[in-house]
């Protein structure tokens, strides 16, 4: 395991936790972690003092020098940007705006993090601070790459900030430093789909011609489906068939369709015998767990690779759950970022499930086929990204986050 994939592991990690902080607790952590680097102050001037050295031996331009180089005032300005990203409205939890469409259901956007950011940067180490703050008060893991000549400078800061969390019992892997500086490990970094949901270069022009030109994260990806629907402990046994039906049944081959069935086990005795009576009339074929399996009628076992697959055919992928927390966490390792929804009459349940769930659309007694520009009242749509890919002009609060719409129904399936 590289170190590029052990920080990018400990940020995923770390992102879904930090999304979930509320804001008081954010804005007492950056407050804390303002007053450690003042505190630190005498630290940060010594390890500066060795980036300046080396950069003076290569002979770097006083213009040069003057970004990299750090004062008692300068690093007080840098505690105090940090207290001032405090100070800021949170965006995370922000409902935009909400309306209702012509089929009753309540359609709302809200404000979420993008998730893991990296920053590739070069010479100024305020950076580093300036970064960390932003990507922390929006509920973003960040991992840092700085430049070579600010290596010394960038580490300690990371450090300081990392420790702050520590005294807090937070994790300091909301915050990390690349600790390699080499040309290989910046293009593995521009590299790491697997663990960073978004990539930013900031630096001169060559710095972002390569990351523009090598970078393979991220893309904005349309069409892509696994979706699920979750059937609650607390849902009615005729809402749960007609939306399951027709979230599997209306267009199988289209990427809102549904293509997992979770069930709590309190209700799964009862309701699995009418859902398959009623996907029957459809020939839709089951792929259950074990659990399921000693239910239905006639179906097959469900192998690992089902649970991960879009089928875009009348297949339905179905597991016996024991808790809505077990399903939220069965959703979030195998969707693609598409649609969810959960039958529930439980406001509790469903409330947890809109927010915990990592999706573009997330429903409450509502079919996934809803997902779909024109429904939702844009009057045509060019495809339905499942990433997260959106920021024009200066990057901020808001533009260090994406949005999900929550969707609460009564009932409804799409005609």
């Amino acid at each position: 395991m590289t170190d590029l994939i052990r920080l990018g592991k400990q940020a995923k990690e770390t992102a879904y936790k930090l999304g979930l902080m509320d804001t008081k607790t954010k804005n007492d952590l950056l407050l804390h972690m303002a007053d450690e680097l003042e505190k630190n102050t005498v630290k940060i001037l010594t390890e500066n003092e060795k980036d300046l050295a080396t950069a003076k031996e290569n002979g770097i331009t006083e213009t040069m020098l003057d970004r990299l180089r750090l004062t008692d005032e300068r690093i007080k300005d840098m505690a105090d940007g940090i207290r001032q990203v405090a100070t800021l409205p949170d965006p995370i939890g922000e409902v935009d705006k909400m309306w209702k469409n012509e089929d009753g259901l309540t359609i709302g956007k809200q404000r979420v993090p993008l998730g893991v950011i990296g920053i590739i940067y070069e010479s100024r180490p305020n950076v580093t601070t300036d970064a960390a703050s932003l990507c922390f008060k929006t509920g973003n893991a960040v991992i840092l790459r700085g430049g070579k000549e600010a290596f010394h400078s960038n580490q300690v800061l990371v450090s300081i900030l990392q420790q702050a969390l520590e005294q807090k019992d937070a994790s300091p892997f909301a915050i990390q430093f690349v600790n390699d500086t080499s040309r290989e490990t910046a293009q593995e970094l521009m590299k790491l789909n697997d663990y960073l949901d978004v990539l930013i270069p900031r630096g001169g022009a060559n710095l972002i011609k390569t990351v523009l030109t090598t970078a393979t994260v991220p893309v904005i990806e349309t069409g892509t489906g696994n979706c699920h629907v979750y059937i609650d402990k607390d849902a009615q046994l005729e809402m749960a068939t007609n939306i399951i039906v027709n979230a599997k049944c209306q267009r199988p081959s289209v990427c809102n369709s549904a293509e997992t069935l979770l069930i709590h086990k309190d209700v799964a005795a009862n309701f699995l015998p009418v859902i398959e009576k009623a996907l029957n009339e459809y020939n839709v074929e089951l792929r259950a767990d074990e659990r399921a399996l000693a239910i239905f009628e006639q179906s097959i076992p469900a192998t690992e690779e089902d649970w991960a697959t879009e089928f875009n055919d009348y297949i339905l992928a179905v597991k016996v759950v024991d808790s809505l927390d077990e399903a939220i966490q069965h959703i979030n390792q195998y969707n693609t970022k598409h649609s969810e929804s959960i039958i529930s009459d439980n406001y509790f349940a469903t409330q947890q499930f809109l927010q915990q769930v990592d999706a573009a659309a997330v429903y409450a007694n509502a079919s996934t086929r809803f997902t779909d520009g024109f429904v939702f009242g844009f009057g045509a749509e060019i495809g339905i990204s499942t990433q997260k890919l959106h920021a024009r002009g200066p990057m901020g609060l808001e533009e260090l986050t994406s949005t999900k719409y929550i969707v609460y129904g009564d009932g409804q399936y799409r005609k």
